[in-house]
């Protein structure tokens, strides 16, 4: 299997709250004929892909909140696009908010898969670093309430073999921490899909608005240089339930260099073309852990959460 392919960022433009996911599927299977028109191999959707980001609201009545989530996956909804990246050989990578039952109760991630061309999904992970808060702040403009709507994963940081080599999930907030992409830089890592809903408006320190696009591509592009791996980052973008939020979708080299980035701030594909082997150029150099890492001075990173 050749390890030379193209990838894209699979960017996706505002989704209302009063948007059906039959309408947001449509407008993902226009981005999948896109994809196979322009011969990529892999697609990355965003976090929460299939609706629209609903933690900036607050949710008194389970039912209103439950009609957010996933009970499985693949289901009715997004069948087609499953059906369609299988026809097209593509594999992609999915978020979306997870519900399961279990003996102790109804339990919510926020979630991301894997999905190979043949239609298999390869890898699921459940995002580690929730932000936000948990109680009701009405002062601010929008909620941020993922640590009330969802649990912290609990499969860790996988790694799976995909599309001929190693490939790992991040989920937006995670992005941000060193610690979450050195978990898969250590598994020898080679593609990061990270789906992002980054609001360009940050309430609680407003002077780093400014800063919004530059910190979502320093995240991505010294993840990638310091763990010789490729990264796609797909975000939704635009003005969504009157939260604008960043595009900047893209597509990072394992030198931290960006081969594409989104135009615009609506549905775009953002594609390059990648080599796997290039990882290598990191890998056995500057970043060559086996030769360069002393794990036995870094006690203080697991001793606990720091001041």
């Amino acid at each position: 299997m050749s390890r030379r392919f193209v990838a894209a960022a699979a960017q996706l433009g505002p989704i209302q709250r009063e948007d059906s996911r039959a309408s947001v599927v449509a407008r993902m299977l226009a981005l999948v004929e896109q994809a196979r028109r322009r011969d990529v191999r892999f697609l990355v959707f965003p976090e929460l892909a299939l609706t629209t980001f609903f933690p900036r609201w607050y949710f008194e009545r389970e039912e209103e909140l439950d009609a957010f989530y996933e009970r499985a996956i693949p289901n009715a909804d997004v069948a087609p696009l499953f059906e369609a990246a299988k026809a097209a050989g593509i594999g992609f990578h999915l978020g979306y908010a997870e519900l399961s039952e279990t003996g102790a109760g109804v339990v919510r991630h926020n979630t991301a898969i894997l999905v190979s061309p043949d239609g298999e999904i390869a890898l699921k992970y459940r995002k580690v670093h929730l932000p936000g808060h948990r109680e009701h702040e009405p002062q601010f403009p929008f909620q941020h309430l993922e640590k009330r709507y969802f649990t912290r994963g609990d499969l860790g940081f996988p790694v799976a073999d995909f599309l001929g080599g190693k490939a790992g999930i991040l989920i937006c907030n995670d992005r941000r921490w060193p610690e979450a992409f050195r978990c898969l830089g250590l598994q020898g890592v080679e593609l990061v899909a990270i789906g992002y809903n980054t609001p360009q408006h940050y309430p609680r320190a407003p002077e780093h608005d400014r800063l919004q696009d530059f910190h979502n591509h320093l995240s991505l592009q010294a993840g990638a240089y310091q763990n010789g791996t490729y990264v796609i980052g797909a975000a939704k973008a635009g003005l969504e339930g009157g939260c604008e939020l960043i595009g900047g979708s893209c597509v990072v080299a394992p030198t931290g260099e960006l081969l594409a980035v989104a135009a615009t701030r609506g549905d775009e594909l953002v594609a390059a073309e990648i080599d796997l082997d290039r990882c290598a150029e990191i890998k056995a150099n500057i970043f060559n852990f086996k030769l360069h890492r002393q794990p036995q001075e870094y006690g203080r990173l697991v001793e606990g959460t720091g001041q």
